[in-house]
């Protein structure tokens, strides 16, 4: 077996297991009090089974308290053991073999071992699954249980990035004789216990006593977390210190929170981006043509000014953010071009465009305010755009990866097969354009398992200028996460940029001031 590296961060060894979970030197940490979370993200459909996960609020709940993962990715960007102490690949990449953590418990008293491990991930491959992460877990040909806390992976192409998609948030680890009913009443591994669960309300979570992260995170004795997806009604409740912490800072009350002496806001660099992705599955967006057109009838730089105020920066309708490693900054960039626009229209065989965007401040904050502007720019291209404002509870069950032109986000990932994966393969259950390129395709598959660094940049950097060229989906922006929370709170110097509050995991990592 070989040890292999990317960028320095993938550990084997020991090494995986001895980084502190904040991924930073210990600082002086206190254990004590309830964090109380007001958060955007919430649905009244939300449940404990990771595979519907999709928003901040479960997300917080769910990975960063009642479940782990076999890996993190600790606040400085490494990749470090969770369930998972330690790894090894073979030279190609292709067979990997995960040394699990011994002596940990669920909530339910059952000790977690390699058949946990092996019954969690088939649930993403389950017949009927819908799970996105279900593409990680399909090019997975075999999984062997080696011993109780040892489990064989076998690829079906080398994959140096293979420990890192297993932090995905949607591969929680359940207990493999009571899958269903640790999804019904929240059971996992994490540092909190489901007390209540409201869903689209409220939950409360309770700190575990003997917990294998003692000392190391998990520094509140209980949890709150509210559902607050009305922006103003979220700003308020931290401004009148009902809650602690919030998420999707409202930009317009930006001001009056940083003029607050009590409240801190968080600008935190990552590599989220707002889209507006087209299924090009249907006419007319099954013309690129005219996804060319739309791509040039946006003001990116409105958009980044008005609705980010400023708290971001122009993207180029590729996933790929400013943090990633292969990220193509010298692209040629798509603008704001209404002459372009329409000769792309002509070259459709269309003289103007009449078309729907459906949008939501669930979405993304500010999607109404973006479609509005869009909207504006587009019509001195001869492109009508017709904003839909849908309703934010059920917006991403009942209108994305539906309507054919939608507001969405992501918040990126740290690695280009990942977000590619995901996102643009084919057949992925958030593929959210239906897109279809033999080239991106087959560069995708050649990617995953090159270990060239050099080769695999020259692929990276194609496949970003085929989904901006060619691709289905419009992604003006890339967004910064902007939180605040009161000055109670403590946290460690770096926090992540994965997610929002410190890659979701605000609950582990932080603590009272």
């Amino acid at each position: 077996m070989k040890q292999i590296s990317r960028r320095g961060l993938l550990r084997t060894g020991m090494a995986a297991g001895v980084l502190a979970a904040t991924g930073v030197p210990t600082l002086a940490q206190s254990r004590g009090g309830t964090l109380r979370l007001g958060l955007a993200g919430a649905n009244t459909s939300d449940s404990w089974d990771g595979r519907t996960h999709s928003d901040t609020y479960m997300i917080v709940c769910a990975m960063g308290a009642v479940f782990d993962c076999l890996t993190e990715i600790a606040a400085n960007g490494e990749l470090v053991g969770e369930l998972a102490e330690s790894w090894e690949a073979t030279a190609d990449a292709k067979t990997w073999i995960f040394n699990l953590r011994q002596g940990v418990t669920f909530h339910n008293g059952a000790a977690f071992t390699a058949d946990d491990v092996i019954a969690s991930l088939n649930l993403h491959v389950a017949e009927g699954s819908q799970s996105a992460a279900a593409p990680i877990v399909a090019a997975i040909t075999e999984m062997t249980k080696l011993g109780d806390y040892q489990v064989q992976f076998v690829l079906e192409a080398g994959n140096a990035d293979f420990p890192f998609l297993l932090s995905d948030y949607h591969l929680l680890m359940y207990p493999h004789g009571s899958i269903e009913e640790a999804i019904a009443n929240g059971i996992g591994t994490g540092l909190y216990r489901n007390v209540s669960f409201d869903p689209g309300v409220r939950t409360v979570l309770q700190r575990v006593d003997g917990h294998y992260k003692d000392g190391q995170a998990g520094w509140f004795d209980s949890i709150e977390v509210i559902a607050i997806n009305d922006g103003s009604a979220r700003m308020t409740a931290l401004m009148t210190g009902q809650v602690d912490a919030v998420n999707n800072v409202v930009f317009q009350t930006e001001p009056l929170m940083r003029a607050n002496p009590a409240i801190e806001v968080m600008d935190v660099t990552g590599n989220q981006h707002y889209s507006f992705p087209m299924l090009t599955n249907l006419s007319p967006l099954d013309n690129v043509n005219v996804r060319q057109a739309l791509k040039y009838a946006v003001d990116r730089q409105e958009l980044v000014d008005k609705v980010l105020q400023g708290h971001g920066a122009v993207a180029n309708d590729h996933p790929i953010g400013p943090a990633n490693q292969y990220y193509f900054a010298e692209l040629e960039q798509n603008s704001y071009d209404p002459d372009r626009a329409k000769a792309m229209l002509q070259a459709a065989g269309l003289d103007g465009l009449n078309i729907d965007l459906s949008v939501s401040d669930a979405a993304f904050a500010g999607a109404v305010d973006a479609g509005l502007l869009y909207q504006a720019k587009a019509a001195d291209c001869g492109i009508n755009i017709n904003v839909v404002q849908e309703a934010a509870d059920g917006y991403w069950s009942n209108v994305w990866l539906k309507k054919p032109w939608c507001a969405s986000y992501w918040s990126g990932r740290v690695t280009e097969d990942w977000m590619f994966t995901l996102g643009y393969q084919t057949g992925a259950a958030w593929n959210d354009t239906n897109w279809e390129n033999e080239r991106f395709q087959s560069l995708l598959l050649e990617a995953r398992a090159e270990l060239d660094s050099a080769k695999r940049r020259e692929m990276y950097y194609e496949m970003q200028m085929l989904c901006s060229q060619e691709g289905g989906v419009v992604i003006p922006m890339y967004a910064n996460f902007v939180t605040a929370n009161s000055t109670k709170l403590s946290h460690p110097e770096t926090v992540g940029n994965v997610y929002d509050l410190d890659s979701n995991r605000i609950a582990e990592r932080w603590w009272m001031a």
